[in-house]
């Protein structure tokens, strides 16, 4: 990249991080705390990817995807995902109109930019697979025609660590289709009690709308000129390939037993996407390796599969993710 085109996007992307502030600041009146969950999901959103949320009931996971669509304007949808649903409660179905004497598709839930698929792992194996087009493809099948889905179109799931009595775990498949799976802890003893005062009364804090869905496409654009080092993709490279043979990397060799699986070249994706994303939030128009090894994690969790031994052994999948970024030589 030569200076001049540089220079150029050192300024736009100065320009446009006020904004993402003002955005940040807008969602901050609602959520309190919670930092990390917000700002994965607004990498989510510029990436265009779909983001699953494991955390506890109460940790303001679906406030915090309504508030993201109450201040960008964007069609919001919940979807309240329970063993009875059917595909057809998800994309929509035909209708026949006695008036005409034809039958018409009537569009689901899912036409909306951002959808929360709330306890996303209580639906059964049909609802999911149902959502898999949706979430890979951007359209829907009703009948014999295919509908495009309204841009930006995100899925932001839920699901709750602890109970397990009713639900499906997500395939291997799906989980892929994943950018990001995020684990949301608890707030502060003193973000609560901001939580308290804030919303304690009872009337929750209004939200400007500061952001329309064709500003978040544009940027997407400016995201997308985030420049990456041969360096960088080179260490994307070492760290996803580190995961399917640890045994040829100096520091994982006593790990390679603990891994059955490991990430797909989707993680490669996603990790040069959000590196780009986690670069543009710094305010820098290049990604360096601290960038992967933030959002890494949120990328990997979900995508490598510890073994027999791993269990055994009481390693999870975080111990394993830990172990490659500690390993993995840092260019």
């Amino acid at each position: 990249m030569v200076s001049s085109e540089w220079m150029e996007l050192e300024k736009e992307i100065a320009a446009h991080g006020a904004f993402v502030e003002k955005l940040l600041a807008e969602v901050g009146k609602r959520i309190v705390g919670q930092r990390a969950m917000v700002e994965r999901m607004l990498i989510a959103i510029l990436a265009d990817g779909h983001i699953l949320l494991e955390g506890l009931p109460g940790l303001a996971k679906t406030l915090a995807v309504k508030t993201f669509a109450d201040a960008t304007e964007a069609k919001f949808a919940r979807i309240q995902f329970t063993p009875d649903l059917l595909p057809a409660d998800l994309i929509g179905t035909m209708i026949y109109r006695k008036d005409t004497g034809d039958f018409v598709p009537k569009l689901g839930p899912l036409f909306a930019n951002l959808i929360l698929a709330d306890e996303i792992n209580r639906a059964p194996a049909k609802v999911q697979s149902a959502l898999l087009e949706a979430m890979e493809e951007r359209q829907v099948t009703i009948g014999d025609a295919t509908h495009k889905l309204p841009s930006p179109f995100l899925v932001f799931a839920t699901q709750n660590p602890i109970e397990q009595e009713g639900t499906y775990p997500l395939p291997e498949a799906q989980r892929d289709r994943f950018l990001l799976k995020l684990k949301v802890e608890y707030p502060t003893r003193d973000e609560e009690r901001q939580i308290l005062d804030r919303v304690g009364g009872g009337a929750m804090p209004s939200v400007a709308r500061v952001m329309t869905p064709a500003d978040l496409e544009q940027l997407r654009g400016l995201v997308r000129r985030v420049r990456v080092d041969e360096k960088i993709l080179q260490y994307i490279l070492d760290v996803v390939f580190a995961s399917r043979y640890p045994d040829r990397v100096k520091g994982l060799k006593e790990w390679a037993a603990l891994f059955e699986y490991g990430a797909s070249p989707r993680a490669s994706l996603a990790l040069l996407n959000c590196g780009r994303c986690h670069a543009f939030l710094r305010g820098r128009g290049y990604v360096t390796p601290e960038d992967i090894k933030a959002i890494g994690p949120d990328i990997l969790r979900h995508r490598i599969i510890p073994s027999y031994e791993a269990e055994a052994e009481e390693k999870t999948v975080e111990d394993l993710v830990r172990a490659i970024f500690d390993n993995v030589e840092v260019p």
